[in-house]
């Protein structure tokens, strides 16, 4: 039989459409199930999902409304207590009982300290004046307080030649009471030229910076001039 004659009477290629059907049908068998029921699966699991907020949503609706009905009572109760307290005139007539009753003990005290009165305001005048003569007798004893200056001159000569030991000599010649004189050193101007730089000590309200160049500036043999180089209190 030649290979024509078997083609024609072997029908397996006009049954082909069947062969791939049965293929198909064994490999989505062998690799699980097809992606139709794979859809379905995943649309059943959303369903529950949106049950199960439904369901939770009821219950906060639920607990909402208890809530609701729990501020009405309360709201409802505040209301009758207030239209109660409006309605009760019992606290203005225990103010006007207290307030009379004050008024009767204190005119009671009153006519009871008639006779005892005076004794009590010579006994409290007698205190009085003898805290105020104590009070004055301490403060008469205590020294009083002596306001001080500390200051700084600078003492210029005349030139380079000028003896500014005899120049020294001359300023602490000056004397006054509350006048009290301190260090002294030479410093250098220039030139050769050295001024007399001496501190003192001065009470306020009997010597001052005035006073102090006035006497200086007196010795115009050796002294040019006079300055406060410094003035701080004590």
């Amino acid at each position: 039989m030649s290979g024509l004659q078997c083609l024609g009477e072997d029908n397996i290629w006009f049954e082909k459409p069947r062969y791939d059907e049965a293929e198909r049908r064994f490999y989505e068998g062998a690799n699980g199930p097809s992606t139709h029921s794979h859809h379905q699966s995943s649309s059943a699991s959303g369903d529950q999902e949106l049950v199960s907020r439904m369901k939770s949503l009821e219950l906060e609706n639920q607990g909402l409304h208890k809530v609701v009905e729990d501020l009405r009572a309360a709201l409802f109760k505040l209301e009758n207590r207030v239209r109660v307290l409006e309605r009760s005139p019992a606290v203005p007539c225990a103010k006007a009982v207290t307030v009379q009753s004050v008024k009767v003990e204190e005119e009671d005290d009153d006519e009871m300290d008639l006779f005892g009165s005076d004794e009590e305001d010579e006994e409290a005048e007698r205190l009085k004046e003898e805290r105020i003569a104590a009070y004055a007798a301490k403060k008469s004893k205590k020294p009083a307080l002596i306001a001080k200056s500390s200051i700084l001159l600078d003492v210029k000569p005349w030139d380079d030649e000028t003896d500014m030991s005899k120049l020294e000599e001359c300023v602490r010649s000056v004397v006054a009471d509350g006048l009290l004189w301190g260090q002294s050193k030479l410093v250098p101007v220039g030139y050769g030229i050295k001024k007399l730089q001496i501190g003192c000590v001065v009470e306020d309200d009997k010597v001052g910076t005035d006073l102090l160049e006035e006497e200086i500036t007196k010795f115009e043999d050796y002294v040019q001039s006079v300055d406060v180089a410094a003035f701080n209190k004590i």
